[in-house]
């Protein structure tokens, strides 16, 4: 009885399963293209000074 129990709440839940989950890399790649992007903005001025 306790592993039918442990095996059906391990499943996914039914809607979730419809998705289509990205891989976590892209996730990464997207939070350093962030990073980067909201740095620039916030040091424009002193970006600019060394040219």
């Amino acid at each position: 009885m306790s592993d039918q129990n442990k095996n059906q709440s391990n499943k996914t839940p039914s809607r979730m399963a419809r998705l289509a989950w990205p891989k976590a890399k892209y996730g990464v790649f997207a939070a350093i293209i962030i990073i980067v992007i909201v740095n620039v903005l916030y040091y424009k001025d002193q970006l600019l000074s060394l040219f």
